[in-house]
């Protein structure tokens, strides 16, 4: 019985390993990859180096675009005579100062120049009197710009020896010195509005595409209401016309949780990269709202007035600012963004990876109990 026992693989480490040699060998190259490919370690170590970059040029997109603001090109209305040797001279040492152009407009008085100013065409308006020139800034229009304008003129009225008074025809809400209110309650509707998006597809993947629309639709008029009626009604940061603002919000947090799903559809689990990029790292610091337009990189500039951040700010500071005065073209953008998103996520909804699947009623009736 011993002799018998030594014999099978239990008692003979050779036949075990004989027996278990498959399992003890050492996998080649291929199949290690294959296993690591196929584990979530992989998309784990994707992470970590994804968002390592995005954290770099997160930091770097926003000080770049608002650490130094410096202006390129600042249109200005002009009232009175520019020919004369105090005018040319003022004029020539604020673009020396500003080491930029004064791109000037001229009106044939000062009430049409305040309309420029309501048509937001012009961010100040220079009127050249016998003895002195009148400089009035809108803050609302653009509180930087405004900012590096009045600490300039002083200095350049002092060095050509000219006169200089300097008012603030469109000042800024008193429960929002620095013009930095829009800019937050923008940032907060695009934020929300696709990390709702994110939380839609995690939480409740199983809606269908029109429930997953009408769930987005849901939570953008409820977000935008409580952001509107905290910064308004709450705090009294901002007399908001509510429900213009109201609705501007909504339909940004819509557009933004729609450019989500649409990546979503299109890139699957990944789609957080195309949707923070466009929308935090390159349309937020370009949307004008921290810092007017006129000081930014002169492309990036124009590339935020085309973007969803941009758009909201854009009609926000008007309904805020300029009523009378709204334009079209930042809702024209919103819908342009929105209206693409959402035609994508529909043509391709069997791509996203949500929904449930239903099963016919006939079928269900006739399978056996």
């Amino acid at each position: 019985m011993d002799a018998d026992r030594e014999d099978t693989p239990a008692g003979n480490p050779q036949g075990a390993h004989r027996a278990h040699g498959s399992h003890g060998r050492r996998g080649t190259a291929a199949e290690k990859w294959a296993a690591f490919t196929a584990s979530p370690f992989l998309p784990a170590v994707v992470l970590v180096f994804i968002l390592a970059a995005a954290a770099g040029l997160f930091a770097g997109s926003y000080t770049y675009n608002m650490a130094n603001p410096t202006p390129h090109r600042i249109p200005a209305a002009v009232v009175g005579p520019t020919g004369t040797p105090q005018a040319r001279a003022f004029v020539s040492g604020m673009e020396k100062a500003l080491d930029a152009s004064l791109e000037l407009h001229r009106y044939p008085g000062g009430k049409a120049a305040r309309e420029g100013v309501e048509q937001q065409e012009v961010f100040a308006v220079l009127t050249f009197r016998p003895r002195v020139v009148d400089f009035a800034v809108a803050g609302a229009a653009g509180a930087s710009v405004a900012q590096v304008l009045t600490e300039t003129a002083p200095v350049v009225a002092r060095s050509v020896g000219v006169p200089v008074r300097i008012s603030d025809i469109k000042p800024l809400q008193k429960g929002d010195p620095r013009g930095l209110a829009l800019f937050y309650i923008s940032l907060a509707a695009v934020i929300i509005g696709f990390v709702g998006a994110i939380q839609l597809s995690v939480h409740a993947r199983g809606l269908d595409p029109a429930e997953r629309i009408a769930f987005t639709i849901a939570y953008s008029l409820l977000g935008a209401f409580a952001i509107a009626s905290v910064v308004d009604w709450w705090l009294g940061a901002l007399r908001l016309p509510f429900l213009e603002s109201w609705l501007i919000l909504a339909f940004t947090m819509f557009t933004s949780g729609m450019v989500f799903t649409m990546f979503n559809t299109l890139i699957g689990r990944w789609a957080m990269l195309p949707t923070w990029g466009l929308m935090v790292l390159l349309g937020n610091p370009s949307s004008g709202g921290a810092v007017s337009w006129p000081l930014l990189p002169s492309l990036l500039g124009h590339i935020g007035r085309w973007l969803p951040p941009g758009a909201s700010i854009n009609a926000q500071h008007t309904a805020v600012y300029f009523g009378s005065a709204q334009h079209v073209f930042p809702f024209a953008v919103l819908a342009g963004w929105c209206l693409v998103s959402t035609a994508v996520f529909w043509f391709w909804r069997h791509r996203h990876p949500g929904g449930r699947e239903h099963t016919p009623a006939h079928a269900a009736e006739q399978a056996p109990a």
